[in-house]
């Protein structure tokens, strides 16, 4: 593993919108972040090979849209929104592409967990994976960054433009309904 300072956000966002030094910065960008974009959206679509495209995609929306960043969020706040917005885009034109109705979340994203060559979880891995894809797409992505990211409310509140009591109450119908799954 090859050792990387931390990177000061405020330094790396003068970086990206001064043209001498973008280019080298979008790489320290994209060094830092992939992975957690990455991984974000593979909880979202369930595939790898769908999730690396995803990630190609954001970045290259983030590298088009610099311009637009004006820095009042988190650039990493800004890439997961760039990030979940393509998930759910991905997985509504895939949803129309194979002519499912717009309600059919659930069996989309279990095909897709289940034909995913690279899914490396056990069983139980496997039955939670299928008992988050039954959860509405809101409580699927409030628990997935909660549970998985351990991110703060006040965070997904900034990236999902909802307030954190709702973010919370989200959460709490989750869990409830990941455990009620789970123990049928």
């Amino acid at each position: 593993m090859v050792y990387t300072a931390p990177i000061d956000e405020k330094e790396l966002v003068k970086q990206l919108q001064n043209k001498a030094t973008a280019s080298q910065a979008f790489d320290a960008l994209i060094k830092k972040y992939s992975q957690p974009v990455y991984w974000q959206i593979r909880k979202m679509v369930m595939n790898h090979d769908d999730a690396n495209d995803l990630v190609q995609n954001v970045f290259i929306k983030a590298w088009n849209n610099l311009h637009n960043f004006r820095g009042d969020a988190k650039l990493s706040t800004w890439l997961f929104k760039i990030a979940i917005n393509e998930s759910i885009n991905f997985i509504n034109k895939e949803k129309q592409r194979l002519q499912l109705s717009e309600d059919a979340d659930e069996a989309f994203l279990i095909n897709n967990l289940e034909a995913d060559d690279y899914f490396d979880g056990d069983e139980l891995q496997k039955e939670l994976q299928k008992a988050i894809a039954k959860l509405p797409e809101k409580q699927r992505l409030v628990f997935n960054m909660r549970y998985y990211d351990e991110m703060k409310y006040e965070d997904m509140s900034e990236i999902l433009g909802t307030s954190v009591g709702a973010l919370k109450a989200s959460y709490h119908h989750a869990v409830k309904k990941v455990t009620e799954s789970l123990l049928e």
